[in-house]
């Protein structure tokens, strides 16, 4: 009897992939990326660690027996969860906000999908939802809406409603503790899958995917570049010389020609000066208003810390300017030296918990300017969740918006300023590269 149950839902489901495959070329790749695997120890339903597919035969003949789109919904509902790459950025999240957030960026998705296969009536609270979340964000990406849910604070009861409404499939073997480096390793298998879906979606299907406009939003979101904080860090730097020897500029040929035709004596010296780029000063803003989580803020600046460590980018003296603002400035701490910093970080607290205004932070520095404190400011890079009051005028440096999370559609930044969307899992990735560049151990780093 088990046998012919795991016999019948593998059927199934090669059925429902022939027939979303009939109806969405453009998903080739990723139909056929799972292996089917029977699953009763493991799910009651269906479920995914990236590399199988678990099923239970039962439930499968229990949906196709209601109708064979309730099965292609199933599937291809599972398929869009790793193609989206939801399973690697459960990590560090609510497990169970996440995993409801992804449920309704996915069906979202589905109820779109104007395919025979997949014809299903969105019920009436569901597009209520979708109505709600579209007030709020551009794409209804799974990241969007796990923003918006934890914001709205839902009662318990709604949450499990919710849960209900959406539930397809299961999500406990979403990137578990163990097994990381595999866990990796599928995220890029299926972020070129990806990757290969909205090309196909953009050239050689282009017109001829009806329907597949909300796949192509959000795998567009899926599949951008990874931020490189790093690099963006370094966009504050100027040009400066430094004591150091400049290989680029040093003809060796010249050197070695006098060592063998004039014994121990170099027709040329390398030059003692080279010029790069490296950060004098700058001003690092921290939203501390009630909507900003001390945890993430920490974070910020220990990966913050990690960078700055490196000679490459700025100079042997920091003249660095940390401000703590909700609506107003309550702190401001300079920062010379390393040593400096690293006691910082070890006795950070967290000021403010008011609104959010960032206004006084931009009259705060321009009045420093005007007493010549910071001559050689390039830009300033203001840690915020991106709601708040912005200052009407450009200010005559660069500033930077560093969000971990997209700021709800209401909430227009201006358009001097530079923004840039630094996810946890890029933070982190960020201060875990830094640290073995500089090769220095973990049990060095200060505690926050």
């Amino acid at each position: 009897m088990d046998n012919r149950r795991e016999k019948l839902g593998q059927d199934i489901l090669f059925a429902a992939r022939n027939e979303l495959y009939m109806a969405m070329p453009y998903l080739d790749a990723a139909l056929c990326s799972l292996r089917f695997a029977p699953g009763e120890q493991v799910t009651l339903t269906l479920a995914t660690d990236g590399e199988s597919l678990f099923y239970d035969g039962n439930y499968l003949a229990e949906r196709y027996m209601r109708g064979r789109a309730a099965v292609n919904r199933a599937y291809l509902h599972t398929i869009l969860h790793c193609m989206l790459r939801h399973l690697a950025k459960k990590r560090g999240r609510d497990a169970a906000l996440w995993d409801l957030a992804c449920d309704v960026a996915v069906e979202s998705i589905l109820d779109e999908l104007a395919y025979p296969c997949l014809a299903a009536a969105a019920s009436p609270a569901r597009q209520k939802l979708y109505h709600t979340c579209r007030g709020e964000m551009r794409v209804l990406t799974a990241e969007g809406i796990y923003r918006y849910l934890l914001r709205e604070h839902l009662p318990e009861y709604e949450r499990a409603q919710l849960q209900r409404l959406f539930f397809q499939d299961d999500h406990d073997l979403w990137d578990g503790e163990d097994g990381r480096e595999q866990s990796r390793r599928q995220d890029e298998h299926w972020q070129g899958i990806s990757e290969r879906t909205q090309t196909a979606m953009e050239t050689v299907l282009a017109g001829k995917a009806e329907g597949g406009d909300a796949v192509l939003e959000q795998v567009r979101v899926s599949a951008r570049d990874d931020v490189d904080y790093r690099a963006f860090l370094r966009r504050f730097a100027a040009p400066r010389e430094i004591m150091a020897v400049d290989g680029d500029a040093f003809d060796y040929i010249y050197y070695t020609y006098g060592l063998a035709h004039y014994g121990n004596m170099p027709l040329i010296e390398p030059p003692e000066t080279k010029e790069e780029r490296r950060i004098e000063q700058l001003v690092i803003a921290v939203d501390t208003s009630m909507s900003t989580s001390g945890e993430l803020v920490r974070e910020f600046l220990r990966c913050t810390y990690t960078i700055l460590r490196s000679t490459e980018t700025f100079t042997r003296r920091l003249d660095i300017h940390i401000v703590q603002c909700d609506d107003q400035v309550r702190a401001d701490d300079a920062i010379h030296s390393m040593d400096e910093l690293a006691a910082y970080m070890d006795a950070f607290t967290l000021n403010g918990g008011s609104a959010t205004d960032f206004r006084p932070v931009f009259e705060h520095v321009a009045a420093m300017q005007a007493r010549g404190e910071l001559t050689n400011l390039r830009g300033l890079i203001y840690f915020t969740d991106g709601m708040g009051i912005y200052p009407r005028k450009r200010p005559p440096y660069d500033t930077a918006f560093i969000l971990l999370e997209e700021p709800p559609l209401s909430f227009k930044m201006p358009p001097w300023a530079i923004r840039l969307v630094l996810e946890l899992p890029d933070l982190e990735r960020a201060n875990r590269e830094a640290m073995q560049e500089w090769d220095e151990p973990a049990d060095q780093m200060p505690e926050l």
